[in-house]
């Protein structure tokens, strides 16, 4: 076959009980329908619990702590808070494709850089539409959610380095407006699309709330932004069959974690965490190594080598992204990528490639060796937590995800030597990555 075209697809916030094809209430007939047409991973995870990280490990195929950025990049204006960037020492997959002859094009959220430095056109992207923070207004594109940490409001919003002002413009639409104009134009070409839904605020208009109207409360309020996000799926697989290129494109999808409890998604006063997004069966949350913060929804299309209708159970990462792709696109990875092909199996149901995974977020760090998995010092918001404050699960945390995927039972005591051994590897890990 001819090399693929790539869209790479990246939801924010979205937790794997949201989607309907992942169990959710939730309809999202979009990506349903890419479902449909490709494998639907059921053991896919995020290689960071917050926004910058995994993002990091998708467009470098390398641990969080290998790429420069094992926590969140900058938020404040690049004249106040310029450092912390993605290194531009890091090969990326745009980087990769660019220099294999696709055009190359991000359209949303950056949150690897804040300056002409470490921006998307710094590390091998052609063209970017969106925002380099974190999180904005969805009509304003100003960030004002940083206050409180010292940081002024600021307006973010970008065309390649051009700042432009299109004050009442939904910003979900316009990312979609101008990633489905890159996929019309001259093939092969790599888009990579980072939606800011449904991450807070929780703004969406009126039209989409009515879609979820079987819901109330904070979940009727999310679940109206994930619509919005299925929609501008929906959209971007029409272009493909609009341009007559569905059958030449690998399409990937995922989230960038596990749902958010943060306080800053009520938009009624409210202090009490926020509930309205889905972990599915899985205990935790954005910010936790525990699986609700990093197992997340993830489907990947190619017609004519993936089956459509498949589920998959290999363990997997986002990590895994970028040596996948190159595989496809017939491009070597870098010699020191920590990522894996799934090729195998994606088209065959190869077992994973991975036999142990790592992650680290500030004082927690987790593996996983097959169904076994150790947290150290795992944070949460208990389910019946009435405020915001985490809470530490002191110490080592052994669980068998075959048997109890929601990690409700601590093993450690009762399987000491997986325990020591689970230990042992992580903190050797540790240790050469920090």
């Amino acid at each position: 076959m001819a090399r693929p075209n790539v869209l790479l697809v990246v939801a924010d916030d979205l937790g794997y009980g949201d989607p309907g094809c992942y169990g959710g209430d939730i309809p999202t007939p979009n990506l349903d329908r890419l479902a449909a047409d490709g494998v639907r991973l059921t053991d896919w995870h995020a290689n960071g619990p917050i926004c910058s990280p995994t993002r990091a490990s998708l467009l470098t195929g390398k641990y969080p702590q290998r790429a420069g950025m094992a926590d969140n990049g900058p938020e404040g204006h690049p004249s106040t808070d310029p450092a912390g960037g993605l290194p531009t020492d890091q090969p990326t997959l745009a980087d990769l494709l660019g220099e294999a002859g696709y055009r190359t094009g991000t359209f949303g959220k950056w949150h690897l850089g804040m300056t002409d430095d470490d921006d998307p056109l710094a590390h091998g992207f052609d063209e970017f539409s969106g925002v380099r923070s974190g999180c904005v207004d969805y009509f304003s594109h100003l960030q004002v959610w940083l206050q409180a940490h010292g940081h002024a409001p600021y307006h973010d919003l970008w065309d390649g380095r051009e700042e432009v002002r299109r004050d009442g413009a939904y910003l979900p639409h316009r990312i979609t407006e101008r990633a489905c104009e890159f996929v019309s134009g001259e093939t092969p070409f790599f888009a990579y699309v980072a939606y800011n839904a449904p991450h807070y605020p929780l703004h969406a208009p009126s039209e989409y709330d009515d879609r979820v109207s079987h819901l109330s409360g904070e979940r009727r309020r999310y679940g109206a932004l994930v619509s919005v996000l299925d929609e501008g799926v929906g959209a971007l697989l029409d272009a493909l069959e609009r341009e007559g290129v569905a059958e030449d494109t690998l399409v990937v999808f995922t989230s960038d974690h596990g749902p958010s409890r943060e306080v800053r998604n009520h938009l009624d006063g409210a202090t009490t965490p926020f509930r309205g997004s889905s972990a599915g069966p899985f205990r935790g949350h954005k910010f936790s190594l525990f699986e609700g913060g990093i197992r997340v929804p993830g489907i990947v299309a190619y017609p004519g080598e993936i089956e459509g209708g498949a589920v998959h159970d290999e363990l997997a990462t986002t990590m895994d992204v970028l040596p996948t792709v190159l595989d496809y696109c017939g491009v070597d990875p870098p010699e020191d990528c920590d990522g894996e092909s799934l090729r195998g199996t994606l088209a065959d149901g190869d077992p994973s490639p991975h036999d142990r995974v790592y992650w680290a977020f500030r004082d927690q760090a987790a593996v996983r060796a097959g169904d076994w998995k150790l947290v150290l010092d795992g944070e949460e918001i208990p389910p019946d937590a009435t405020t915001p404050e985490f809470r530490t699960v002191e110490g080592a945390h052994l669980a068998n995800l075959a048997d109890d995927p929601g990690e409700s039972t601590n093993l450690a005591d009762a399987r000491p030597g997986r325990r020591a051994d689970l230990e042992a590897d992580l903190q050797q890990w540790l240790d050469e990555v920090q």
